[in-house]
């Protein structure tokens, strides 16, 4: 099954497109829900900013002609690599609970390493902190997290920067948040 996004947020605008290739409006974009980067086409006469939303879900779009392609971070122009950490930062701020939720619901992925782990800054100790505080019920937000769980850096800070390593690893094993790049076969 693959996760698409309906909606992204734009990261950079290049209203000629790459200087090699067709001269075409592209915007890079990252995904609301799923992070995906992308390159969209504009349509004709559509101008966007960096921190613009669009619509690139089934349906009439009304400013994306197409989505070009999937890209990876190392592909992001440094505008948009600069201004990525500010949106991701953003949407988890915006769907605090969706994140929350992970916490009180993050399972074992093998008998040796659990979701949380993945979280920076969340070990063994801390995973088991979790754990426990979230069977006597759960968590309503980060700073509910932070609060009841001690000496645990940041939740929302720990969990930008967990989609951010998922966004630059390529060959990242274990994806929580963000969809990888496509697979060539």
């Amino acid at each position: 099954m693959v996760l698409k996004d309906e909606y992204v947020i734009v990261l950079d605008f290049l209203p000629h497109g790459h200087p090699v290739g067709k001269p075409e409006p592209i915007a890079q974009v990252v995904g609301e829900r799923f992070f995906s980067l992308l390159e969209v086409v504009l349509r004709n006469g559509v101008t966007v900013k960096p921190g613009d939303r669009l619509y690139i879900g089934p349906g009439k779009r009304e400013e994306v002609d197409h989505i070009k392609r999937r890209i990876t971070s190392k592909e992001l122009t440094s505008f948009a690599r600069s201004e990525l950490p500010h949106v991701i930062e953003e949407l988890v701020e915006k769907n605090e609970e969706r994140f929350v939720e992970f916490f009180n619901k993050a399972q074992p992925i093998t008998t040796r390493l659990h979701q949380l782990e993945l979280i920076p800054g969340v070990g063994k100790k801390h995973m088991w902190e979790i754990l426990n505080e979230r069977k006597k019920k759960p968590f309503k937000s980060f700073s509910d997290i932070k609060e009841r769980i001690r000496l645990l850096p940041d939740p929302k800070a720990s969990v930008v920067k967990r989609i951010l390593e998922e966004l630059e690893n390529e060959e990242e094993r274990y994806r929580i948040f963000a969809t990888g790049p496509q697979r060539r076969v």
